[in-house]
């Protein structure tokens, strides 16, 4: 049997062994990138409301700063979204990490100036990280076997954890070091942000090699090409198979609802725990608990899904940020513990619905359209966490964070009837294919 012989059982068998050794190090390079990244994310979203609220001497707008940068993800999500369709993972993730780079060094330059349009205009740029940062789950799966892409997904993003966890803490140190330098001290996450995310470009454009979607395409055609000779014999006997199968709405309905209120209410608990007198240190551990209950469950998470399906635990998500909210609403504002449970509970609430949405959305769109599609659903996550994080803001000032919390715990419910919908459809469609 000759090398060269890819049609062969021997040659399907070396391209699964390829595969694997190409997931393992994508993963590895993915992992490293995505620590860095998490740094740079968490760190703007602990202290941007802040920074407006400083600036505009008001909280009205303090919400202002996530919707902004949510929506400046929005279109960075078209952008590496059509980038990687095109060209690969490797310069659409690389890029929008420089991106998000670049928007940082543009939120120093606004603290300094004092000026807020500036200001506004950099956290719309800066918004690429955060793009970024959650496009890099789909490369994570791009390679994995359908029974394990929940698992690969979690892998990734449990690697945001520690840069997740790390940079909110290094909140009061990044401003003190920010004070010396002569920027303003709420301006000095921005300065770990923009390290964070330009390593993170860096590892990617150089590590990020074989690039996971183009491998993922190459593989699937020789798949194609192989089943298509054992098919040869028997015309009419193969069916095409579909554009698209069933998930990807209620797929991006369930990230969309744990978007919007997983950014509504956490965009204000940091000017909500100000109100009542805690300082920047505090909330800054409050959104570290929560960042790690967004990202550190995911290999639990993937598990799960991988086993008891991936609509059970989106269900699963929209009952536990109704918990969330309803606990945030109870509380006392000066109940550091309480007020850290019900972000470490909105926190977890998004892990369900991000992971098992991200796996449905893969099991749905074929390679061909895979990144072009991952990218605009992305898009419309960005803009419902723009529409949380503006309203959340307003909301607070007209009738105050319990109201926003509660809001948020109802609207989260409506996962359910969408996942309902979608599993009697896909009861349906199993019983007219067995008539």
């Amino acid at each position: 049997m000759t090398p060269t012989d890819s049609a062969t059982p021997a040659g399907i068998s070396g391209d699964a062994s390829a595969r694997l050794e190409a997931q393992r190090r994508v993963l590895t390079v993915l992992v490293v990138s995505q620590i860095l990244s998490g740094a740079g994310l968490a760190a703007g979203v602990t202290v941007g409301a802040l920074l407006a609220q400083d600036m505009l001497g008001s909280s009205g707008l303090a919400g202002l700063p996530s919707a902004l940068f949510t929506a400046g993800s929005a279109l960075a999500a078209v952008a590496v979204g059509r980038i990687s369709q095109a060209r690969g993972r490797r310069p659409g993730l690389a890029a929008g990490y420089l991106t998000g780079a670049v928007g940082s060094a543009g939120v120093i330059a606004a603290a300094v100036a004092d000026t807020p349009v500036l200001l506004f205009i950099a956290l719309f740029v800066y918004g690429a990280g955060t793009a970024t940062n959650l496009q890099a789950r789909y490369a994570g799966a791009d390679l994995a076997a359908p029974a394990h892409r929940a698992r690969a997904v979690s892998t990734i993003l449990v690697a945001t954890t520690l840069g997740g966890v790390v940079g909110p803490n290094l909140a009061a140190p990044t401003g003190t070091l920010a004070d010396t330098l002569g920027i303003p001290a709420l301006a000095g996450p921005f300065l770990l942000a923009g390290a964070a995310y330009a390593l993170a470009s860096l590892v990617l454009a150089i590590w990020l090699r074989p690039d996971p979607l183009l491998l993922a395409r190459s593989l699937d055609l020789q798949q194609q090409v192989h089943a298509a000779a054992k098919a040869a014999g028997a015309a009419g006997d193969a069916e095409p198979a579909p554009a698209r199968r069933p998930g990807l709405i209620p797929a991006a309905l369930t990230m969309i609802l744990t978007q919007l209120v997983m950014v509504a209410i956490m965009t204000m608990t940091p000017v909500h725990m100000h109100d009542h007198g805690h300082g920047t240190a505090t909330s800054g551990r409050v959104i570290a608990l929560h960042v790690g209950a967004m990202y550190l469950p995911s290999p639990l998470t993937g598990w799960l899904v991988d086993r008891y399906g991936r609509t059970a635990i989106a269900a699963a998500s929209g009952v536990t940020l109704l918990a969330a909210g309803v606990t945030a609403a109870a509380v006392p504002g000066d109940s550091v513990a309480l007020l850290a449970l019900a972000l470490a509970l909105l926190g977890l609430g998004w892990n369900f619905g991000l992971v098992s949405g991200t796996a449905m959305i893969t099991d749905a769109v074929p390679l061909a359209t895979r990144a072009k599609t991952q990218g605009m659903v992305d898009v419309a996550i960005a803009i419902a966490g723009a529409t949380g994080g503006l309203a959340s803001g307003v909301v607070v000032s007209t009738a105050g964070y319990p109201i926003l919390a509660i809001t948020g715990g109802i609207l989260a419910l409506a996962i359910l009837p969408a996942i309902a919908a979608t599993a009697s459809g896909r009861c349906a469609q199993a019983e007219r294919q067995g008539l």
